[in-house]
C-alpha cells in the first residue's frame, strides 16, 4: 500500500465545500438586507450612490441561507459588516478579510467566524434600538445644528477624555449632528454613523458629554434633536446601546426607542498576511474558474 504525500481525498472527507461569489448589484443585495433591516440598517447605507464604490460585497450560499460580508471604505474609517449563517460567513472570511483594520457589526453568532480571521479588540454585545415618528417623543430640546464649521470644537469635545480624534469637516456636513452649547462652549453631542436616504433608514450613534456636564440631560436633548431631524427623512432610525448602561438605556427609552435584539460591535485586525489571503484567493478562483466564483474548503466541525 501506498499512502499519498498528498491526502486531499482525506481533506475533502473531513471539510466542506463553499461557493464564494462577488456581489455589486443594489437591486440583489436589497431584498436580503431588508428581510433583517434593522440589524442591516449599516449596509443599507453602504447601497447609496456615493457609498456603493467605497464598498466590496460578497455572499455565499449554504444549506441555512445565503451568508453576506460587506467591507467598506467610507464614513470614519474601515468598516465590515456580516449576515446570515455562520459558516458562509466564515467562508467569505478566510478569502477576503478586508482591510487591516476594521470596525466590525455582526452577530453574536458570527464571532467564532470572527476568530476565525481577525484578533478582536473592544468585543462588546450591544442592544439594537428602534424608533419611528410613530413612537418617537421628543424632548424640548435647546440643541443646535452642527455644521463643518465647528468640526474643532466637535475633535475637542470628542477628545476631552484623552483619545484620539479624527473627524472631519465633510463628516459633520455630510452626516447629521446636533449639539448642546452652554456658554459659548460644545458640552454635548450626538451625531449618525450612517444615513440612507434612499432606503429610509439611519444610524444614531457618537452620543457624548463632557464629563464636567454629564448627569444634566443633556446628550438626551443631542440626540431628540438628531432623532428628530433623521425622522424628517427617514422611516426607520436604529442606535446602539450597552446593555449595562442603565441611564443611557432609560433615555433612549423615554425618547421612545425599544429594544430589537443583540448585535456585536468590535474592532477586527487581521490575523493573516495580504499575502496568505491573496494566495487563499487564487487558490479559490482557480478551484471554481468553471463556475466564475471562489470555491473554498472549510475544515467540518
Amino acid at each position: 500500500m501506498t499512502v499519498s504525500l498528498f491526502p486531499f481525498h482525506r481533506i475533502r472527507a473531513t471539510s466542506q465545500q463553499f461557493v464564494v461569489e462577488s456581489a455589486d448589484e443594489p437591486a440583489a443585495l436589497l431584498p436580503l438586507l431588508e428581510r433583517d433591516r434593522l440589524y442591516a440598517a449599516y449596509a443599507l447605507a453602504q447601497l447609496e450612490p456615493a457609498a456603493l464604490p467605497l464598498s466590496a460585497w460578497w455572499t455565499c450560499k449554504t444549506a441555512a441561507g445565503l451568508s453576506l460580508v460587506c467591507h467598506s471604505r467610507g464614513g470614519l474609517g474601515d468598516a465590515l459588516f456580516a449576515l446570515g449563517p455562520a459558516d458562509g460567513v466564515e467562508a467569505i472570511f478566510s478569502i477576503h478579510p478586508g482591510a487591516f483594520q476594521s470596525f466590525a457589526t455582526a452577530k453574536p453568532e458570527h464571532i467564532p467566524a470572527l476568530r476565525s480571521a481577525y484578533r478582536l479588540r473592544g468585543s462588546r454585545t450591544m442592544l439594537r434600538l428602534h424608533v419611528t415618528a410613530e413612537s418617537f417623543r421628543p424632548v424640548t430640546s435647546d440643541a443646535v445644528r452642527l455644521g463643518r464649521e465647528q468640526v474643532e470644537a466637535v475633535n475637542r469635545l470628542y477628545g476631552s477624555e484623552g483619545g484620539s480624534t479624527s473627524y472631519q469637516g465633510r463628516h459633520i456636513s455630510e452626516g447629521c449632528y446636533c449639539g448642546v452649547v452652554v456658554e459659548g462652549r460644545l458640552v454635548a453631542v450626538a451625531g449618525t454613523h450612517a444615513i440612507s436616504r434612499g432606503h429610509g433608514i439611519a444610524v444614531l450613534g457618537n452620543v457624548f458629554t463632557h464629563p464636567s456636564y454629564r448627569g444634566r440631560g443633556y446628550a438626551t436633548r443631542a440626540t431628540s434633536a438628531v432623532t428628530q431631524a433623521l425622522l424628517s427623512e427617514c422611516r426607520d432610525v436604529v442606535l446602539s446601546v450597552d446593555p449595562s448602561n442603565g441611564p443611557a438605556r432609560e433615555a433612549y427609552g423615554a425618547l421612545g426607542y425599544r429594544e430589537t435584539g443583540d448585535i456585536v460591535e468590535t474592532t477586527s485586525r487581521r490575523r493573516i498576511s495580504g499575502l496568505m489571503s491573496g494566495w487563499r484567493r487564487a487558490l479559490a478562483a482557480f478551484r471554481g474558474r468553471r463556475r466564475g466564483a471562489e470555491i473554498v474548503w472549510l475544515s467540518s466541525r
